[in-house]
């Protein structure tokens, strides 16, 4: 997963309330730490591994209340309060560690199921251990967060094929591919086509419903709280309209969110309520 990912959650934002500010802080920091541990630089995938192995050692070490290593003391030393006080779910950090291993070594997915198992570790953990944080335990307001985590990580594939197909990470599955007439390879080697951005379309609409499922959340999260959510969901929906603006065309392009989307993406957020859910791309 892309650091860029994580930037599409709140990462202790103005919205934030100040008491949760320090958490969602250590969090971020020991998410992008290890995900820059699976992806940046030019290391070789076995040191790779070697380092994700060590870096679960010492979030291991914080969770017995002993020191971390030296190499990454920043990121534990912040993170170890955090986990304590808030007794955070051990394996939810656990689960991002193992997304971060699969990365080294998995850059193709046969189906959707795969990916949503992928997602499920890679994304998914990172909105369970806010809502944690916050103190929601509610069974339906997991399952929204779920699918809205899901919807981001999603959202970040489509938005970013034009970096990761010339890496030789193809993210949509190889099975949504044949249905659409679309060989795996021809993607890889960057050849856009009518039939791969009708592909592209279809994965919009799955990360575009998935989103829509999720976004009853903003309801269940009192005050600031709801309201970054609320701006977080219209992000990740802002980025699928500028696909679709592009003509699907993210085999090119990689299209962002810029300083003139805010006021729209204030005005839809201001906009949501239970029973007006729909988006319609303007």
């Amino acid at each position: 997963m892309s650091v860029e990912h994580y930037e599409n959650f709140p990462v202790a934002s103005w919205l934030c309330p100040p008491v949760f500010r320090p958490a969602v802080a250590a969090l971020y920091g020991y998410a992008r730490t290890a995900d820059d541990l699976a992806d940046e630089g030019d290391a070789p995938a076995q040191t790779r591994l070697a380092d994700l192995a060590a870096y679960r050692q010492d979030l291991h070490a914080i969770a017995q209340h002993q020191p971390p290593s030296l190499r990454w003391a920043p990121v534990f030393n912040a993170l170890a309060p955090v986990l304590h006080r808030y007794h955070l779910p051990l394996h939810l950090l656990e689960d991002l560690l193992s997304a971060f291993a699969q990365d080294v070594h998995v850059h193709h997915y046969a189906d959707r199921a795969q990916l949503l198992d992928y997602c499920r570790r890679s994304a998914n953990p990172v909105g369970r251990l806010l809502l944690h944080i916050w103190g929601v335990e509610d069974p339906q307001a997991l399952r929204e967060s779920d699918a809205i985590c899901t919807a981001l990580q999603l959202i970040n594939f489509w938005q970013d094929c034009s970096i990761d197909l010339p890496r030789g990470r193809l993210y949509i599955p190889k099975s949504d591919c044949l249905a659409a007439g679309v060989d795996p390879e021809a993607l890889l080697a960057g050849q856009d086509s009518p039939a791969a951005r009708r592909l592209i379309a279809t994965e919009v609409a799955w990360a575009r419903d998935l989103m829509m499922a999720g976004a009853p959340l903003v309801h269940r999260l009192p005050g600031r709280l709801g309201w970054e959510l609320r701006l977080v969901v219209q992000g990740g929906l802002r980025i699928l309209d500028r696909i679709r603006a592009l003509d699907h065309g993210t085999l090119r392009t990689r299209p962002t969110i810029q300083a003139v989307d805010a006021p729209r993406l204030l005005w839809r957020a201001l906009r949501m309520r239970p029973d007006n859910l729909s988006h319609r791309p303007s």
